[in-house]
């Protein structure tokens, strides 16, 4: 029952009647619920998770897996987690968490404000000795959510150390197909990626990418927006980014999604993520004192 009593109070002193209010969701993990006039949707205190976004006259965009797991400590499958500081796993440690501890981690809700067009939702977390545990980095984070006719992301990451700090980051958003076999991703020809289905072997991209197998690819110094094309939905959905130097392309196709426990039976087919980041070889290096600030725009039109 904490988690509700915990929402009781953030509703008191940041919902916004009627338009944005703090409810137990999933799990009864605390979220808050957004209901303007331009669109909907939903970001968890757990991870700083946006697991819904519905602008005005449109259908859901994301996709958000029906087997998800909704616990502490645990990640939601689905929606747009934060990978940091680190993407996938570990280079100097398997063991520690995938993705990085801030997805699995509650953030604290700073803010909800309303202004033409979006609602924004602000959320921060920082170090401590739960992090430290896993990376020495001193660190304060802080999460922008805007939900509007687009849905605008930006993640500030401040150095709050005596030393230099390299990390690695990802706006992990799954996009809700119709079908993922018969979409393409347009904004990528002649691209360099590395191909982790193929030992990671650097490889340029030809012409859309389409997705025909497992796929599992970073394309590397890159600041293209890229466009999702879904025939099936009848839609476009195009993600612009600033301060990102990869996007991700990623689905786990048959075998693999069909073996994952967070994962309903034959949803890997109505997935496909498209990830604002810098990791691997670009990700980012961060002076003590100094912010680094990476964003994503996202918007949906009508084939």
């Amino acid at each position: 029952m904490k988690p509700v009593a915990t929402s009781t109070q953030l509703i008191h002193q940041f919902g916004i009647p009627g338009i944005a209010e703090v409810v137990p969701g999933n799990g009864v993990l605390p979220k808050v619920h957004v209901t303007s006039a331009v669109a909907a949707g939903d970001i968890y205190l757990h991870g700083a998770h946006v697991t819904s976004w519905c602008p005005r006259g449109a259908d859901e965009v994301l996709f958000l897996s029906s087997a998800s797991t909704w616990e502490d400590g645990k990640a939601i499958r689905g929606g747009i987690p934060i990978s940091f500081p680190w993407f996938a796993v570990k280079a100097d440690d398997p063991k520690a968490p995938a993705h990085g501890f801030v997805r699995t981690k509650a953030w604290s809700l700073e803010s909800i404000t309303q202004s033409v067009g979006a609602i924004t939702v602000t959320m921060s977390t920082a170090s401590g000795e739960s992090t430290k545990r896993w990376w020495p980095g001193d660190f304060r984070a802080v999460y922008r959510a805007s939900f509007g006719k687009t849905l605008k992301l930006e993640l500030d990451v401040h150095n709050t150390g005596a030393t230099t700090i390299h990390f690695e980051e990802a706006l992990h958003a799954y996009f809700k197909v119709g079908d993922v076999r018969s979409a393409r991703v347009e904004g990528l020809d002649g691209v360099h990626y590395l191909d982790k289905t193929d030992q990671r072997r650097e490889k340029v991209q030809q012409g859309e990418v389409e997705i025909t197998s497992e796929t599992d690819r970073v394309y590397l110094d890159t600041d293209n927006p890229v466009e999702l094309i879904d025939p099936a939905l009848h839609r476009s959905i195009q993600v612009a980014k600033q301060n990102s130097r990869t996007t991700v392309i990623w689905n786990p196709w048959s075998e693999k999604g069909e073996a994952m426990s967070d994962l309903g039976a034959g949803e890997w087919r109505q997935m496909l993520c498209i990830e604002t980041s810098n990791v691997l070889p670009d990700g980012a290096e961060l002076a003590p004192g100094d912010t680094h600030c990476m964003s994503a725009v996202m918007s949906v039109n009508h084939l």
